[in-house]
């Protein structure tokens, strides 16, 4: 997959990020509170390794947006070009175990958000939106590369119980 990010988006994406963790940090520490958050965020970045679905094809558009209304916002603001060009990475790949697993995260988290009230519908589309742009970056999917892993092995393990019974 083809995605072009620079860093005014890397900068529009760390934006959110902030805006979402700053008050739990000010606030209780509640872990609970980030719960909308994180499963957006969770998604979010496993959208960038479903190259060729629907959700790749969201983070690259998200990314893409991302850019170019960073670029033109800083442009606008300071008159110098925000567009520095990102590398980019993936975390890993998905099996089709771990595929069926991504598939069912999105079921979870539709779920979330159609429970939800409105701040933490917007905390949840918030993470989806900021690390879909953010699971892009090279040293981002170096720390999440377990997250993949982990959901293929869930995957596979859920297989193998479908199949065989053996836990």
């Amino acid at each position: 997959m083809n995605v072009g990010l620079s860093l005014a988006g890397v900068a529009v994406a760390l934006g959110i990020l902030w805006a979402n963790l700053r008050p739990w940090w000010k606030g209780g520490r509640d872990p609970k509170a980030l719960l909308p958050y994180a499963s957006g965020a969770g998604l979010g970045s496993l959208s960038t390794i479903c190259i060729g679905g629907a959700l790749g094809w969201g983070a690259a558009g998200v990314a893409g947006i991302f850019t170019s209304g960073g670029n033109t916002g800083v442009s606008t603001v300071t008159g110098t070009s925000g567009a520095a060009a990102m590398p980019t990475g993936r975390m890993g790949t998905l099996t089709s175990e771990g595929a069926i697993v991504v598939c069912l995260i999105l079921l979870g988290v539709g779920l979330l958000f159609k429970t939800s009230g409105k701040q933490d519908k917007r905390r949840i589309i918030g993470g989806i939106a900021s690390f879909a742009v953010l699971g892009f970056l090279p040293g981002v999917a170096e720390l999440l590369g377990w997250w993949p892993d982990l959901v293929n092995n869930i995957g596979a393990k859920g297989y193998t119980l479908l199949v065989t019974g053996d836990v």
